[in-house]
């Protein structure tokens, strides 16, 4: 007796449904990375071999004995802020180059980056070449 069934299994795959999953992730991943925001200072790291390209920049050191020195002229740290902004003036790009010393915790350096931050001043870490 041969008993047939009228429905027949399509073996074919339909892609629709996975093109579909894929492009409601990359809708997803697209609007979660809009949202995200970096919470840091803008700091320029140039490489090794780079330049500045800033024509009126001053340069801030700092020594392993954490003295500051702006255009090589020792400045304490109450008075910091007021010497860059003076030493800069009325330059149409205002930049700083910091000179760390490496020996130098980081809550030093960041004092300069957030004097650089409040005043917008572009801010350039100064690097040795390999």
């Amino acid at each position: 007796m041969g008993i047939r069934s009228r429905n027949k299994v399509s073996v074919a795959f339909s892609m629709s449904s996975m093109t579909d999953i894929v492009f409601l992730l990359l809708i997803f991943f697209i609007i979660i990375s809009t949202m995200v925001s970096p919470h840091a200072l803008n700091v320029l790291l140039p490489k090794s071999k780079a330049k500045s390209t800033t024509p009126k920049t001053v340069a801030v050191t700092i020594t392993p004995d954490f003295q500051f020195h702006i255009n090589g002229n020792q400045v304490p740290v109450e008075n910091l802020e007021n010497g860059i902004i003076s030493a800069i003036g009325e330059a149409e790009k205002k930049g700083i180059i910091l000179h760390c010393d490496q020996s130098v915790p980081l809550e030093h350096a960041v004092t300069v980056m957030d004097i650089a931050n409040r005043n917008k001043f572009e801010l350039v870490l100064a690097t040795r070449p390999k």
